[in-house]
């Protein structure tokens, strides 16, 4: 079984990506993704969050939501809105957000690899998310949200794929946030067989985002092979769809944290503690951090430049010394009182693309006390934290722009 292959991709007929693609399931509400739905009778949505199409008090995870998506499913394919490629291909997928450009391989890669850790992994996952993905992709029998893949940049990798791009693309759409979506489909099989072999060669390849996907897809895999007696490996369900792109293009943005309250905290007594561990400065603007070690912080209507005292950063643990862990050990746990952020309630996160605006108006509103404004996480960092076998603290990256939904779906044969 190799790394990645090729598979025979559903994608949406030729002129109708525009009215299929969607945002990916996991970053829009269930009201939000029904506004967003208004209108287009073939968005995505139905599918990756049909319960747009029930009464809105229904429960996402309720059975009658996976039968609607497999109608929906059902129904895009009928009327030939969808349509699968009769050959495997590999296929390009290039985004382009303002300046920002990025260009990655959409295959399928082994879920054999993923459970031997050649696909590298960097978070927790939550039972409950992997069950919604799990009982979604066995309804629809496909795979139609792609996990989100790198590779170490690779000059003969990065090669072909820029001369397979040089042509017109098969699909070139500009989704409603300005986001370019353009996808190429590799028809060439010898250029197909030299990209499995390249990839081939690689020591690994890491999860950016998409865990509780190829977990999902892992779970389905090893159900499939259980109940199927004459298992080979060679099986449509022993791949997940992905998107591939090389470390050099990747784009992380900020995630930022809001604090509901100051634990109790006078404004004097809390600044006090901060000076503890972070030297401390008074700004007239909003404070986006420029260098690792330095962080925003607003509070009573006030910016300021907060940066870690140097010997607090340790050298040699690959989540202690990220941006993240440093703020959430030296003062998120023991000024606020916060110790797990993974479900405490009284803190939030804030994804960069909001910009530090969003920040302002929830402390501005009485929403939150405090908000932090954080370097983004580097990739190096992540790929260090993945190598170790570690894990990064909960919200520690926000990547962006985001792969769309339906742009390309993996059927299981």
């Amino acid at each position: 079984m190799s790394l990645i292959r090729t598979f025979p991709g559903l994608r949406p007929a030729t002129g109708r990506a525009a009215e299929v693609i969607a945002p990916p399931y996991d970053v829009l509400s269930s009201e939000e993704a029904r506004v967003c739905a208004q209108g287009r009778p073939w968005s995505f949505l139905h599918v990756s969050k049909p319960e747009i199409d029930l009464p809105p008090d229904t429960d996402p995870h309720d059975p009658a939501v996976y039968i609607k998506g497999k109608e929906n499913f059902a129904r895009m394919l009928n009327e030939g809105v969808l349509e699968r490629d009769t050959e495997p291909y590999y296929y390009l997928y290039r985004l382009v957000m303002g300046p920002h450009s990025q260009t990655g391989l959409v295959a399928v890669a082994s879920v054999a690899d993923y459970n031997a850790n050649r696909i590298r992994k960097h978070e927790f996952t939550r039972p409950d998310k992997e069950d919604d993905r799990v009982r979604q992709i066995d309804i629809l029998n496909a795979q139609t949200g792609p996990v989100f893949l790198v590779y170490r940049h690779s000059p003969e990798v990065d090669a072909m794929i820029t001369a397979a791009t040089a042509g017109e693309p098969d699909v070139d759409v500009t989704a409603d946030d300005g986001v370019r979506h353009s996808l190429w489909v590799i028809r060439d099989h010898k250029l197909n067989e030299a990209l499995t072999t390249a990839f081939e060669t690689m020591a690994c390849l890491y999860i950016a985002d998409g865990h509780h996907r190829s977990a999902s897809a892992a779970r389905v895999a090893a159900a499939r092979r259980a109940t199927n007696a004459a298992h080979t490996g060679k099986e449509s369900y022993n791949y997940f769809l992905s998107v591939i792109f090389p470390d050099n293009q990747v784009q992380i943005l900020d995630y930022n944290r809001v604090v509901k309250d100051l634990d109790g905290l006078s404004e004097e007594a809390f600044l006090d503690k901060v000076r503890r561990a972070f030297k401390i400065e008074s700004h007239d603007g909003a404070v986006k951090p420029a260098k690792p070690g330095e962080y925003g912080m607003y509070l009573k209507g006030k910016w300021y430049r907060l940066r870690i005292k140097r010997g607090l950063i340790p050298r040699d643990d690959p989540v202690k010394r990220l941006d993240v862990s440093l703020l959430q050990d030296h003062l998120i746990a023991p000024i606020l009182g916060i110790t797990d952020p993974r479900r405490d309630k009284r803190i939030d996160f804030i994804g960069g693309i909001r910009g530090l605006k969003e920040l302002e108006r929830r402390v501005d509103s009485g929403e939150v006390a405090v908000a932090f404004s954080l370097f983004p996480t580097s990739l190096a960092n992540l790929m260090a934290v993945a190598d170790a076998g570690a894990v990064m603290p909960p919200k520690s990256t926000w990547f962006e722009p985001k792969l769309a939904d339906g742009l390309v779906s993996h059927v299981l044969d």
